[in-house]
């Protein structure tokens, strides 16, 4: 549809579809003299019209389109070049934005399409014929947000610097010649830039908002790429200019305290900041590639609600089966899973739920990644001896009633844990198996001998995250008679992902844990002193009552909480 052409007014058409009366309208047009507002901002204003009512009166009226914020349309792909055919300037000024291009033919969704001169203008900045798309104000200032957003990010943070062609060119050189000497005050102060604070806090602080759990800085050979984890997935975002990296990387490191002139190691820091009145811990990783050095932030968010044990999506019988574990005196607690299923937050939940001035917790981690109060934590350092070996058994000889080890990697470890909760102590850690009952085989395998596991296991805990379907877009649809043999599904509907404004059209928002608890009950000690393999007992915890990491995916899928397809790429099928 060509721009529109009419000798309307916008009160004229409101007034002629009887939404306002001309003694209304006289009233916004009196209000609206001196000042430089739309009159469909002054009717929103005086009460007498909604932003949508506008819109749609208008759409029905000129006969163009109406789009909402959950509308995909007002979500175009960025990195098409549209946002260099409307600058961001040009957009919030005008309110307008650039949605899709065919040839010299440009979709823009804007508020006004009657403002003639402003759709004049915009023709002869991009040399295209110009098709409107209706929506509201509030829903336009939200799509402007999140489609320049990156950009808008870092072009505060660079100004003028994307120009600086000399240094990029210096940089680079750094980069492809790492024999080359290298200017270390240049490089500081480079880092310290005014431009570079601004955008490496930037970055940081749109990963927050954003609820990523890590920041991903790549160099490659022509561009920097960055990313967000959110949700588990990694997502791109509008990187920075190439020539930025070296002092991107640099002003990290500086916050970091870390040696900046080191390109050819890995290192590893940390740094705090606050937002929104909370601290928020930062955990940094830098490897050395062959284009420069790349860079992961993880985010370590202290939401207390993530610290609630109650809050974690346990069944009821599942977290009392939890409570009454680690509520025992001595015991060893397992919690198992794959990298980035929950499982430390699952043991700061426990921790915090039995911290108490009349227990004496001592942790030994790799790295600390949430400070407890009342809680000694030990971050491991193996490059002075200070191992998960070492840590524990320096804690023996300082009473301690709890223990907590980040992670049971070697026969060594093992055998200290099995050994402290057989004299009296409650000792929590963490293993990477599939589910539950393989965490004794890994012990054994480990060279742990089955009747001490018997003697000292209580309860094992298997887990996995699964993205949880957006409450604004999810759909249902009717699954296939082979998906419900499959799958054993019997629910008529299941639902799945759309997209939305709400989900930056992912479909998922936010995650829920499926959770395998393993109670070691009489039957279960007898069977594991025997050797058992882990299916066999499995089986056993199974004729429990215990219930499976993919029967709990599955309840999940049938709730509608999480698609099939999520499930499956996450949690093995039993078979």
């Amino acid at each position: 549809m060509a721009m529109i052409k009419t000798s309307e007014r916008l009160g004229e058409i409101l007034v002629k579809n009887g939404l306002v009366s001309q003694e209304q309208l006289a009233k916004a047009l009196d209000v609206q003299k001196g000042t430089k507002k739309r009159i469909g901002e002054i009717l929103v204003e005086l009460g007498l019209l909604t932003e949508h009512d506008i819109a749609m009166a208008l759409s029905k009226q000129l006969g163009i389109p109406c789009a909402s914020g959950a509308s995909k349309l007002l979500n175009p792909r960025r990195g098409e070049g549209l946002e260099e055919l409307i600058p961001l300037d040009f957009a919030k000024k005008h309110l307008v934005m650039p949605l899709s291009k065919d040839t010299n033919s440009l979709t823009v969704a804007c508020v006004d399409p009657l403002d003639l001169i402003t759709m004049d203008n915009l023709s002869r900045l991009t040399h295209c014929e110009i098709n409107p798309v209706l929506t509201t104000r509030a829903d336009l200032d939200q799509a402007i947000e999140r489609f320049y957003g990156g950009d808008t990010m870092l072009r505060q943070a660079i100004g003028k610097s994307y120009e600086m062609a000399e240094q990029q060119t210096a940089v680079q050189a750094e980069v492809q010649q790492d024999d080359q000497t290298l200017d270390l005050d240049r490089l500081r102060q480079e880092a310290e830039d005014a431009p570079v604070i601004r955008l490496v806090d930037l970055i940081v602080r749109q990963a927050i908002k954003e609820r990523a759990s890590d920041i991903h800085i790549e160099p490659f050979k022509d561009r920097i790429s960055l990313r967000y984890r959110i949700d588990g997935a990694l997502t791109e975002i509008s990187p920075p200019a190439k020539h930025l990296a070296a002092a991107m990387v640099s002003r990290i490191k500086i916050l970091c305290k870390l040696d900046i002139a080191e390109k050819r190691l890995p290192q590893d820091g940390a740094f705090t900041m606050t937002m929104d009145g909370r601290a928020i811990d930062f955990r940094v990783s830098t490897v050395p590639s062959i284009y420069g050095e790349k860079v992961v932030i993880r985010i370590l968010d202290k939401n207390a609600s993530l610290l609630d044990l109650g809050r974690l999506g346990f069944e009821p019988q599942t977290l009392a089966a939890i409570r009454e574990a680690i509520h025992d005196p001595h015991g060893l607690v397992l919690i198992t899973g794959p990298t980035g299923s929950g499982k430390t937050t699952t043991l700061y939940a426990a921790l915090n739920e039995i911290n108490s001035p009349t227990k004496n917790i001592m942790t030994v981690e790799d790295p600390v990644e949430y400070r407890l109060d009342g809680v000694n934590q030990i971050q491991v350092k193996p490059q002075i001896g200070l191992t998960f070996a070492a840590g524990l058994r320096a804690f023996m000889r300082q009473d301690p009633d709890i223990i907590m080890v980040g992670e049971t990697r070697d026969l060594e470890t093992a055998e200290i844990c099995v050994r402290a909760s057989l004299t009296g102590h409650l000792v929590f850690s963490t293993l990477h198996t599939n589910d539950s009952p393989s965490s004794i085989s890994r012990l054994v395998d480990m060279g742990i001998a089955p009747f001490l596991l018997s003697a000292t296991v209580r309860l094992i805990v298997a887990q996995r995250l699964l993205r949880k379907l957006c409450d604004h877009c999810k759909e249902a649809y009717e699954p296939s008679q082979e998906i419900r043999q499959k799958f054993g599904i019997v629910e008529e509907l299941l639902y799945k992902s759309k997209g939305c404004e709400q989900c930056a059209n992912i479909g998922y928002k936010g995650r829920l844990g499926a959770y395998e608890v393993l109670s070691v009950n009489r039957e279960m000690r007898d069977a594991i002193a025997k050797g058992n393999t882990a299916s066999q007992l499995k089986d056993i915890a199974v004729s429990f009552g215990m219930a499976t990491l993919w029967d709990e995916g599955v309840k999940k899928v049938r709730a509608g909480l999480t698609s099939l397809e999520e499930l499956e790429g996450v949690i093995l099928l039993d078979r």
